[in-house]
């Protein structure tokens, strides 16, 4: 009967109950468990599996170019306001719809802390974020272009809650063609990595 039990939730894509069911089904048999007790303790199982299974897929959508955190950042090696730091890492820039830019030279720390922004705001807040390097997100607007789908990637970007783009050479920063991609002309707020060079493009009004 167990089997059969977990292979219908696991039919019906409840996994999380499927994975728990065993344990929750030995503790009722052992405990005075109510039938409402049982599956309260198995729909939490399963609002926990979904909650992992959304974030793992979150941070796999996002794309970071590598796994950073504040933790990991040497505020007394950088010249930045570590206070001002910490209070974009809390995500209170996204709900009020604000841009972020951070500029400075190669090395800085500029990709690390944009992109622990973007960890934090999925594994706390549960934000939807994509991170682009430029020369992706150039490509991927001429390809449209090309295809004759101009605006899908604006479109996509839409249900992002927070979009990211990093700087990658120098030539970047000459290329007016480029700039039309500046990531302050975004549909949703944004964290972006540049030099002051490249990032000469008007922002977008909060």
């Amino acid at each position: 009967m167990s089997q059969e039990i977990i292979g219908s939730l696991k039919a019906l894509k409840l996994h999380g109950m499927a994975a728990n069911y065993p344990e929750v089904a030995a503790q009722a048999r052992h405990t005075d468990f109510s039938p409402e007790a049982f599956l309260s303790q198995l729909l939490r199982a399963e609002q926990a599996e979904r909650s992992v299974r959304s974030m793992a897929y979150q941070m796999g959508a996002a794309r970071f170019p590598a796994h950073r955190d504040l933790a990991g950042f040497e505020f007394s090696q950088a010249s930045v306001d570590e206070a001002l730091v910490r209070t974009l890492h809390g995500g209170a820039f996204i709900e009020a719809a604000h841009n972020v830019v951070l500029i400075g030279g190669p090395g800085t720390g500029k990709t690390h802390l944009a992109t622990a922004i973007g960890i934090e705001a999925i594994q706390r807040h549960g934000k939807r974020v994509r991170f682009f390097s430029t020369v992706e997100l150039v490509n991927a607007l001429e390809l449209e272009k090309s295809q004759g789908k101009a605006g899908q990637l604006a479109h996509r970007l839409v249900y992002m809650d927070l979009g990211g783009a990093k700087r990658r050479s120098a030539s970047t920063s000459r290329c007016k063609r480029r700039r039309a991609a500046c990531p302050a002309r975004w549909p949703r707020p944004c964290c972006c990595c540049c030099s002051p060079a490249w990032c000469s493009a008007p922002r977008a009004p909060a």
